[in-house]
């Protein structure tokens, strides 16, 4: 799956190659199965049926109705409609929004432009291990709060968030909670019909499908006010030509995922656990970042006292292993994880964290591979360090 300039892959979480099953399913729809569904023939007719074929196949796998699923470009895309498309449409009822200190970049994000627009945004803080606290956050709900947004588990630190406790405690107060789940969908079960979320941002590359593609899960009832502009698809809410072959390798990785992520999740766990007890025994000064129960089975988050997360990183590439220092949608940015901060870090610890995932195609000897150079890398980086005090 990797070329060989990268022998190992441990950065699932920033990008997921696409499951070859899925390559198959989406490559009628460039060359023979390529109609545009406003198109008014019978070619037209054929890529309406797919797209609401593939409608369907995601809703089932978050358990939704189809009428619930709003095609996009990615999560970033669903965010901002979720976001900004309620807190418009709903401004006449409130303008308060409240998130909390370790959502995705795309939601920080979102939340200040809200306040450029006169909104108010809180954000809660969690505890030392990235989780919030429901009585945190309902302690912030005001008269004039109309949405709250929380990530179902962090992308970076893996820890996942007490979503059903979150949504009971914010049942009848007349808030919407919108749930980014890009970290979570496929790993942990997603049923909409269970729990009262009223927007939900899923992306396809997370799930094995194409990069690109993503949707929005708006329960019945909820009113958004578009984003965009254009010929109205998407019932009005997201204009433009939809991404039929991409939409078709999304639904393809959503029934793929349906069917195996209970074998696939306790594996990853068992890969999760292993590097975890291994980097921790074999590496002085190393800490687990995040919830040590309450994660995602694929992703271990380390920090190494002394040393630089980036170093870390260049050395492992120059060891041929691929792993992240925190989300790749900020890493171009030279700032501490904002997520780690909030834990409590201080900006050095936050500097020397190291996070490792894994996937689908992940084995027993891409740990071996990690252990056989991760503890010579630091040991090798400690001594050149001016921070690090030896013993």
């Amino acid at each position: 799956m990797l070329s060989p300039a990268t022998e190992v892959y441990l950065d699932y979480q920033s990008a997921r190659p696409v499951d070859p099953r899925v390559v198959g399913a989406m490559q009628p729809y460039f060359t023979e199965r390529f109609g545009n569904p406003a198109s008014l023939h019978a070619v037209g007719d054929r890529a309406t049926e797919t797209l609401e074929r593939c409608r369907a196949d995601v809703a089932a796998f978050l358990g939704a109705t189809p009428e619930e699923i709003i095609f996009t470009s990615g999560a970033t895309e669903a965010n901002n409609l979720a976001l900004i498309g309620y807190a418009r449409r709903n401004k006449r009822s409130g303008g308060h929004v409240v998130i909390t200190e370790v959502e995705h970049i795309s939601v920080m994000n979102i939340g200040k432009f809200l306040e450029q627009e006169g909104f108010k945004v809180t954000k809660v803080p969690p505890d030392q291990y990235g989780r919030i606290k429901p009585e945190k956050l309902r302690a912030r709900i005001t008269d004039d709060t109309i949405l709250v947004s929380v990530g179902w588990a962090s992308n970076e630190i893996g820890t996942v968030q007490p979503i059903d406790a979150i949504a009971e405690m914010l049942r009848g107060t007349g808030v919407t909670l919108h749930v980014d789940a890009v970290a979570a969908q496929g790993q942990l079960p997603i049923d909409m019909s269970a729990v009262p979320v009223g927007l939900l941002s899923v992306s396809s590359n997370d799930i094995y499908g194409p990069q690109g593609v993503g949707a929005l899960y708006i329960r019945k009832g909820i009113r958004l006010a578009a984003v965009n502009m254009g010929g109205g698809q998407e019932r009005g809410l997201r204009s433009g030509t939809e991404n039929l072959a991409g939409i078709v390798g999304m639904a393809a990785a959503a029934r793929i995922a349906s069917k195996e992520m209970s074998a696939e999740a306790p594996r990853l766990a068992a890969l999760r656990d292993r590097a975890v007890r291994e980097v921790l025994s074999a590496i002085p000064d190393s800490h687990l970042n995040g919830h040590p129960v309450e994660r995602l089975p694929n992703n271990a988050h380390f920090r190494f006292d002394g040393i630089e997360g980036e170093s870390l990183l260049l050395s492992l590439r120059d060891e041929g292993i691929a792993v992240a220092t925190g989300s790749a949608c900020s890493s171009k940015t030279l700032a501490p994880s904002h997520t780690l901060i909030s834990c409590g870090l201080l900006h050095e610890e936050a500097h020397g964290s190291l996070e490792i995932t894994f996937g689908r195609f992940s084995e027993e000897s891409d740990v071996d591979r990690l252990m056989e150079s991760l503890p010579g890398v630091v040991q090798r980086l400690r001594r050149l360090s001016p921070l690090y005090r030896h013993k």
